[in-house]
């Protein structure tokens, strides 16, 4: 009898398992901040009613974002297009992040979103998505952001 060692996975119910997993670990207080995989709009109209059941069910928020804050954490074209859900427990965490994002558009405005301040704002973002001091460490030393890993 031959084996099929094809393995095929429902995009839809293989993202829902990433949330579900970032959704606990921020109900259990693991990470203050966590981000869905980059979505495609259509596919969040699919997978928005289950994110919600989610949320509802760790008893945590959520936010719908259209436009992810790019630092050297993942490079642009890795969420080009797509939207991302932040998944979070106290409100002051998203007013961080929208902080963080105000900060990077402002230092853009005057020209200063250079190395530095890059960096800064790439610490603080990973900060608040509770990354570990030496893994921020190591993304920051790559001369290029590395996107995360999605099958």
């Amino acid at each position: 009898m031959k084996q099929n060692n094809d393995l095929h996975i429902d995009r839809i119910s293989f993202e829902l398992g990433m949330i579900n997993c970032f959704a606990e670990m921020v109900a259990c207080g693991v990470k203050e901040l966590a981000i869905s995989p980059p979505i495609k709009p259509e596919e969040y109209r699919l997978l928005s009613k289950y994110s919600d059941d989610i949320v509802a069910g760790f008893e945590i928020k959520s936010y719908l974002e259209k436009n992810l804050l790019i630092t050297n954490l993942q490079s642009e074209d890795f969420t080009k297009g797509k939207w991302s859900i932040l998944y979070y427990r106290e409100d002051g965490t998203l007013e961080k992040y929208f902080q963080l994002k105000q900060e990077k558009s402002d230092l853009e405005s005057a020209g200063c979103y250079e190395k530095k301040n890059r960096k800064k704002i790439s610490q603080e973002f990973m900060q608040l998505l509770s990354y570990p001091e030496e893994i921020i460490k190591e993304k920051l030393s790559q001369t290029k952001p590395k996107d995360p890993f999605i099958l």
